[in-house]
Parts: structure tokens; sequence; C-alpha cells
């Protein structure tokens, strides 16, 4: 009982087809793919640290506007006081210059 199991020659052609294929054509496309990958994650990679970079000079440039708004504040405060010493030397002025006129 001789029961060798006979593969005709055609098989093995294709399957030879096949792995030639898939070494020329698929590898080749796969690294192809995998390197387009590779370049995009890296080109983010580089905009992530450049925008990184500009955040950090944002928050450094913006880290004074609580300061500017209670400078804000102040000069509100002085613009008041100002304008009590204004209408207080305008008084002043008034008195002296009604003063004046009447020694003359």
């Amino acid at each position: 009982m001789n029961s060798a199991v006979v593969i005709p020659p055609a098989v093995y052609a294709i399957w030879w087809a096949g792995l030639i294929l898939t070494l020329v054509v698929f590898v080749p496309l796969a690294v192809y793919s995998l390197h387009r990958t590779w370049r995009a994650a890296r080109s983010i990679q580089r905009y992530a640290a450049e925008t990184l970079t500009a955040a950090a000079g944002i928050v450094d440039h913006t880290r004074h506007v609580t300061a500017l708004d209670t400078t804000i504040a102040v000069a509100g405060e002085t613009l008041d006081a100002a304008g009590a010493v204004e209408r207080k030397l305008n008084t002043m002025a008034t008195v002296l210059e009604e003063r004046w006129l009447r020694t003359r």
C-alpha cells in the first residue's frame, strides 16, 4: 500500500508565483507604507514640538494680563482721586480769582 500523495507541478508553480508576487509587490508596498507612516509620525512630532514652543511663548506673554487688570483698577482709582484734586484746585482758583477781583 503505497499511498503517496502526488502534487501536480501546477500547484508548485502557483505556490512559487504567489511567493514571488508577495516578495516583489506586497513586501515593498508594505515597507513603503510603513515608511510613509513613520515620516508622517515624525512630522507630527516636529509640529507638536513647535506648537509646544509657541504655547510656552504665549503663556509667557500673557502671564502679565492679571497684573494689567490690577493696573487698570488702580489707574481707575487714581483717575477718581485726580478728578477730586482737580475739583478742589478749580474751587481754589475760583476763590483766589474772586479775591483778586475784589481787591482791585
